[in-house]
């Protein structure tokens, strides 16, 4: 995997100063306590890898701000004040091994203000007032918040299974996950689920099953791309982890997605290391995240450490 992130740096964003980590792998979990950066963490690197044109850069950029606040959800997207929320990222810097530096900063001279882009090793300037915003995504990169994800977004992902003729595997661990559940299908513009010989809307099933929906079909729309799910055992019961995880492990081993996760859970990381373990799939990397004399660090434990780690009930660290 070419584009697979083994290091970063991340500079003046949310909790991070001078931030960096080492050692990423296909598939990454990060742990540590409630508001410890969890979260921040993978906006940065979501940003970074977004940044191959300045509309993509930008968009992600917004996200950050609309996704914190649910926005999306409470307010119409057009009544938002882009030039706002754009600009509370000022100060942003990220450099990782492969999509080297991003980053956005504000430059204000004689009452003219200029937003200053740097990606892919090129700066370009606009004048805030010419500055026109865009909602252009990178298809194979994408965020899921602890929101969820629209029912468009999922039929979007969906569409890319069916082009791979692999929509009976998406049923297949419907089904395993809920016995219930016989088919999976876009009825009416809606993405629906057969129980008991009806089709139900997603909203009459637990939030779970669309979960575990969302991160299958959007691990095939990130084929060859990056995936971040934030709170990744939300609504999942801990029972279920295992099976969820080598999902992960496996789709993503196949499809070359770049995975990264977070949870709090300690039942959510040791099903992660359970699973890695059963596949043999060394391709990962535990990120534990705390504080130690007000300071924001980081260990990063491999296959093999990780695996120790969790056999011998270390838990996390309490820093």
């Amino acid at each position: 995997m070419t584009h697979c992130i083994k290091k970063i740096n991340i500079k003046r964003f949310k909790h991070f100063d001078n931030f960096a980590v080492e050692g990423l792998a296909r598939v990454n979990l990060v742990t540590g306590k409630n508001n410890v950066g969890k979260t921040a963490f993978l906006e940065a690197v979501h940003t970074n890898t977004s940044a191959l044109t300045l509309f993509f850069f930008h968009s992600c950029l917004f996200g950050i701000k609309f996704r914190r606040e649910n926005l999306n959800i409470l307010i119409d997207k057009d009544k938002v004040d882009n030039h706002s929320y754009l600009e509370q990222n000022n100060g942003f810097n990220v450099v990782s091994d492969i999509h080297k530096t991003t980053a956005f900063s504000i430059n204000e001279d004689s009452g003219v203000k200029q937003y200053i882009f740097d990606f892919n090793g090129q700066r370009t300037i606009v004048n805030s007032n010419d500055f026109s915003f865009s909602d252009e995504r990178l298809e194979n990169n994408f965020f899921v918040d602890n929101f969820g994800v629209a029912n468009s977004e999922i039929i979007h992902a969906f569409s890319k299974m069916q082009e791979l003729d692999q929509e009976q595997l998406l049923i297949q661990e419907l089904t395993k996950f809920d016995s219930n559940i016989t088919d999976f299908k876009i009825i009416n513009g809606k993405p629906k689920c057969k129980i008991n010989n009806a089709y139900l809307e997603l909203t009459e099933l637990g939030d779970g099953t669309q979960h575990l929906i969302s991160i299958i079909t959007l691990l095939f729309q990130c084929k060859e791309g990056y995936l971040f799910i934030d709170e990744m055992d939300n609504g999942i019961h801990y029972q279920q982890l295992d099976n969820v995880w080598q999902i992960i492990l496996n789709i993503s081993k196949k499809l070359k997605v770049q995975v990264f996760a977070t949870t709090h859970s300690k039942e959510c990381l040791e099903s992660y290391a359970r699973a890695a373990e059963q596949l043999q799939d060394k391709d990962i990397a535990l990120i534990e995240l705390g504080k130690s004399d007000g300071k924001l660090k980081n260990i990063v434990f491999n296959y093999d450490q990780t695996i120790k780690k969790i056999s011998q009930d270390l838990g996390v660290r309490g820093w």
